[in-house]
């Protein structure tokens, strides 16, 4: 009972700290300067596999990401019993019990997507060209003939015995048990020695003790250094030991509530405000507009902000302090349905067209931008009063400053620039001395001296 004391202990002493009076564990520079792109390897290519996605990794660095965060690859439960099933799953139609996220053994590789040897190629020729991995961890539930049912004890049980499962109908975990505990370390430490994968994307993060994560870090530093743990989850004491980045839901939402519903762009510098004043100093958010679950619920960015509201989110997202992330497709507009349950792949042919070729030109400038402008990933955020704050963002970082309508009407911006400001984006906007001239989701990115 050494090691329980111990956890609980420590956990006192941090509980009993404001996180936001702490700074933020420093993290690699690989990610804080980097651009994250998702691989859902259903859509990604029409064949679904490891080997087809490792054709396809050129084009993601050309474009300028450096981080591949690759999803769920472990061996899926087939379980056709659909008390089972999440909600979602039973609702998409496709009747497949193969959820990526309803895992039935942590240390096989899916015959789906290929074998072991191409999941080592895939990393092999993303670290070839620029590219990092993360892998995606999925420890909070498993599938209901999980390997992990040879032991029982393994699992979280309800008043009356049975096996809980949680708010997506999946066999819940018991981080209580250390040998449970042994055995999911030993499955990260599996893929850092033995698949050379650079960090993880952590599912559902919240829901597993973050003492669990503490000590994963801890074990895993002396085999990679300069490790990258991603939390899918919003505790407020993530990034002090356990992980370098965290997931921005409220930021996501409120962006979709300005573009959707009407609300003022001043709630999005209030939550940015709010966040800073209560993570530690220096936190971390990955800033998105689409993944595999917004783009499941077929609420992809172009949809439901508009073309020009997709891309001067996306000018927010990429200037904003944080981590810019892509969804696969997202870089040449492709709004074909996509589910997480079926193979219906992004529409690469469309590329072509020049609609798609501006729009991977419009992301390859602003990844970009982050690559040659260090201010964008080493300066702090300084917001800039207009007097439009219900319709238009203005912020600098050091002598780099934004400017962008979140309205769908022209304006007339009064904002300080600097004196001698060269223009590095823009879309939409005349500058006549102190005023802008802003079309609908006009943007501006400049350069002072």
């Amino acid at each position: 009972m050494k090691w329980l004391f111990s956890i609980l202990l420590g956990c006192a002493t941090v509980c009993a700290q404001d996180p936001a009076s702490l700074p933020a564990r420093p993290a690699p520079n690989w990610l804080t300067r980097g651009v994250m792109y998702q691989v859902w390897l259903r859509s990604f290519t029409p064949e679904g596999t490891l080997r087809a996605a490792t054709k396809r990794l050129p084009p993601v660095a050309d474009l300028g990401a450096n981080i591949i965060y690759l999803s769920p690859v472990c061996l899926q439960d087939a379980d056709m019993r659909q008390e089972f099933w999440s909600k979602r799953q039973k609702a998409s139609g496709t009747n497949n019990p193969r959820n990526p996220y309803r895992i039935k053994d942590y240390n096989r590789i899916d015959p789906e997507y290929g074998t072991e040897r191409d999941l080592r190629e895939f990393i092999a020729t993303a670290h070839k060209h620029g590219l990092r991995v993360l892998m995606d961890l999925v420890y909070y539930h498993c599938g209901p003939t999980s390997v992990l049912m040879k032991h029982p004890e393994f699992f979280k049980r309800d008043a009356a015995g049975k096996i809980s499962t949680g708010e997506w109908n999946f066999p819940v975990l018991d981080f209580s048990n250390r040998q449970l505990r042994e055995y999911l370390w030993a499955n990260m430490a599996h893929w850092v020695k033995d698949f050379d994968v650079d960090g993880f994307r952590c599912d559902v993060s919240d829901k597993v003790p973050l003492d669990f994560w503490e000590e994963a870090r801890a074990r895993l530093e002396p085999l990679r250094p300069d490790l990258v743990m991603l939390a899918e989850g919003r505790r407020k004491e993530d990034q002090l030991k356990a992980f370098d980045v965290n997931y921005s839901f409220p930021w996501e939402f409120a962006a979709v509530m300005v573009f959707h519903r009407g609300e003022p762009a001043s709630s999005l510098r209030k939550l940015w405000e709010k966040m800073h004043a209560e993570y530690p100093k220096g936190a971390r958010f990955i800033r998105y507009t689409e993944n595999h679950d917004i783009v499941n619920d077929q609420r992809r960015a172009e949809v439901i902000c508009g073309e020009r509201g997709a891309a001067v989110m996306a000018v927010v997202n990429f200037t904003l302090d944080g981590v810019p992330f892509l969804y696969n497709g997202q870089e040449i507009g492709d709004t074909s349905p996509q589910s997480i349950y079926a193979r219906w792949p992004v529409r690469w042919e469309a590329g072509c067209l020049p609609k798609s070729k501006a729009k991977y030109a419009f992301y390859q400038r602003l990844c970009q931008l982050r690559r040659t402008e260090p201010s964008l990933t080493n300066s702090e955020v300084v917001w800039l009063d207009t007097d439009q704050p219900d319709s238009v963002l203005a912020f600098r970082r050091n002598e780099i400053v934004t400017v962008a309508s979140l309205s769908n009407r022209k304006l007339k911006v009064k904002v300080e620039l600097p004196s001698k400001c060269s223009l590095l984006m823009t879309n939409g906007v005349k500058v006549a001395g102190g005023t802008l001239d802003m079309d609908a989701f006009g943007y501006l990115v400049g350069k002072g001296s």
